[in-house]
């Protein structure tokens, strides 16, 4: 007999998840080869695919850690699919990255899957789950910039250089941003297990408010320019210049209009 846990259909990966592929796929091709009338329009999709994506693939690895460490429930609920639609909140999980990526050009991470913590024993099992997330944010941003440390940009054209440079910042804010240990975030959720019964009560409320919290703190200007000089630096690290990400982000908001001359070493 199949279990919940190895039902086929369970494990299936979902047409929506393919299809997402699909329009990074053609995207891509078509900044690089320069077909779209507006290249603009082409990062645009490119950049917002990928992200979409890369949130797929933050949420799987969590339920995926959440199957090994002993929930099996996660199969039934659709999480090993890699359909967003699946989620506990879609306008958390997508709508809402989308967003922020949108307004602010920034990865700001998104809503989870629902993990049964009482399934699982061992408070490293649950700091793993947590950490899950982030490190595939992580992983996801070095595949990005492997070109870029490896030398392979020379011939590439200036628009899919920058495109791909846009949206690996975009993994590299998700991956710094949900690590903070502030509840509600990935980061608290690491530290959560850890703690004492007295402070995760205490923490408890804020929870739904971590998201805000977060974007909050980012207005304040003297810390939004130490969260973005460290961004640079971790980026320039990778060997992605900031000109590149600053046209990469140009390009992805082409509503409002062609990019500026922005010299691209």
């Amino acid at each position: 007999m199949t279990s919940t846990a190895t039902h086929p259909d369970h494990h299936r990966i979902s047409p929506v998840f393919l299809g997402l592929v699909a329009i990074m796929a053609v995207s891509g091709w078509a900044v690089w080869a320069g077909w779209a009338a507006v290249t603009g329009v082409a990062v645009f999709f490119f950049v917002v695919s990928g992200w979409i994506i890369s949130l797929c693939l933050h949420e799987y690895a969590h339920a995926r850690s959440a199957l090994r460490a002993g929930d099996v429930s996660v199969g039934a609920k659709g999480y090993l699919t890699l359909n967003p639609l699946h989620y506990t909140h879609a306008m958390l999980s997508i709508v809402l990255p989308v967003l922020f990526v949108v307004l602010g050009g920034i990865g700001l991470p998104g809503g989870a899957v629902y993990i049964e913590r009482g399934r699982i024993r061992g408070r490293w099992r649950h700091s793993l789950i947590s950490a899950a997330g982030p490190l595939t944010n992580a992983l996801f941003a070095a595949v990005l910039t492997a070109p870029f440390w490896l030398g392979a940009m020379h011939d590439v054209p200036v628009a899919f250089r920058c495109a791909l440079a846009f949206l690996a910042l975009l993994q590299v804010t998700a991956a710094l941003l949900n690590l903070l240990p502030v509840p509600g975030l990935d980061g608290f959720g690491v530290l959560e297990p850890w703690l004492s019964p007295r402070a995760r009560q205490q923490a408890e409320p804020l929870a739904p408010f971590g998201l805000l919290i977060v974007f909050g703190c980012l207005w304040i200007p003297q810390v939004n320019e130490v969260f973005w000089d460290f961004v640079d630096t971790l980026l320039r690290g990778m060997d992605v210049s900031e000109p590149e990400t600053y046209l990469g982000l140009e390009y992805f908001r082409f509503w409002e209009g062609e990019p500026q001359n922005v010299f691209v070493p």
